[in-house]
């Protein structure tokens, strides 16, 4: 008969037992259906989601042709005001930057010695007329001789030189404007003795003005004078000026094969100033038809340009993907590039979001928040 005490311990190995079985089941159940999960995720294939960009259609617009410079404007009537003779100055009659018209009075140089000088002069210049005019008297009477007389009018335009010579010194001493114009900033003060040729003040006539610049010779035989010219500064981002091409310069530099142009520009506002740097264009008076597209469409890169054409998928109706095609871009104007070669008419190009593509990625369209786009871009004032 079994005691008691090895019936305990076999029920106590049954039940141990049992929790193992039931434990391994529990495994093998876990096991099997994280297998089953595992085999189904990766027998369904992972879809990356559309990439949303903006787009525009490439079309064909009518540029004109033109030629590309860079210059400066200068003005038609500039000097830098300095006196003929030295002097101590004793009045300045202008004020910086002010305006003047021709003939202005800007400096007086002291002139006492030369008024006193002149005083003198014309006492001995009046005396000299009375003295001829008795002379001619008595010659009319045979009183004195014909060289007396000749004498006398020899003293006479003598005298008279000596004066005018006088008041040409005061006249060089007192400095006008030689023409009008806008000032600048004066160099001088009162009382400073100023040698010949030191800088007074600069004069600079701003209407009109000159904007010159310079093309390769190859171009020579297709610009005329009275051609339409576009000037754009830095200074004046969101504003265009047009003139008109006056003057070719007759030869060719023997240097650099270029030769120099004048256009004439209006300037009553005052905008543009002599010295300032200018990015000009010749206007021809032929248009081509260009293929044309956003800059933002083209992808820069070494190996050459391109750009990403959407086309419809093979994933459902309105699917759509991207094909990356090579380019050749030619002119800008404003926000837009005109293409050469590797575009058709109507093809849709990605205007943003060009550096997340890849070729044949999905995606949407959305130009809701797209920024306009034009020929002329102004900066925002915000």
């Amino acid at each position: 008969m079994e005691s008691p005490g090895g019936t305990l311990i076999k029920i106590m190995k049954l039940k141990v037992g049992i929790a193992i079985i039931v434990v391994l089941v529990v495994v093998a159940g876990l096991v099997g259906i994280k297998a089953l999960q595992i085999k189904k995720m990766t027998s369904t294939p992972y879809t990356q989601p559309p990439d949303t960009v903006s787009s525009a259609v490439a079309h064909e617009e009518k540029w004109a042709n033109t030629f590309s410079a860079v210059g400066s404007i200068s003005a038609v009537q500039g000097v830098t005001v300095t006196p003929e003779i030295a002097g101590t100055i004793s009045e300045i009659a202008f004020e910086s930057g002010a305006v003047v018209a021709k003939g202005d009075l800007l400096v007086r140089f002291d002139t006492s010695t030369e008024e006193a000088q002149l005083k003198a002069a014309n006492a001995q210049l009046e005396w000299a007329r009375v003295s001829l005019e008795r002379t001619k008297k008595l010659r009319s009477d045979n009183t004195v001789s014909q060289s007396e007389l000749d004498q006398a009018e020899a003293t006479w335009k003598q005298d008279k030189a000596n004066a005018d010579a006088i008041q040409a010194v005061i006249d060089k001493k007192t400095i006008r404007a030689p023409f009008a114009g806008k000032l600048g900033i004066r160099q001088v003060n009162v009382g400073e003795y100023v040698d010949a040729g030191k800088p007074i003040v600069s004069l600079q006539s701003l209407n009109p003005v000159y904007a010159d610049f310079s093309l390769p010779q190859q171009v020579l035989s297709q610009v005329k004078t009275g051609m339409v010219v576009r000037v754009s500064l830095d200074t004046y981002t969101n504003k265009q000026f047009e003139g008109t091409l006056t003057a070719i310069n007759p030869e060719v530099d023997a240097d650099t094969r270029n030769v120099r142009l004048q256009a004439t520009l209006d300037n009553g506002d005052k905008l543009l100033r002599p010295g300032m740097f200018a990015r000009i264009e010749v206007v021809l008076p032929n248009e081509d038809n260009v293929l044309v597209i956003p800059a933002t469409s083209v992808l820069s890169a070494p190996y050459g340009d391109s750009v990403f054409v959407i086309e419809k998928g093979t994933n459902g109706p309105n699917s759509q993907v991207v094909r990356q095609q090579f380019v050749r871009t030619g002119r800008s104007r404003g926000d837009f590039v005109a293409v050469e070669s590797g575009l058709k008419p109507g093809e849709r190009v990605v205007t943003a979001g060009l550096f997340k593509l890849r070729n044949g990625a999905a995606v949407t369209e959305n130009n809701d928040v797209a920024p306009p786009l034009t020929e002329k871009p102004k900066p925002s004032e915000s």
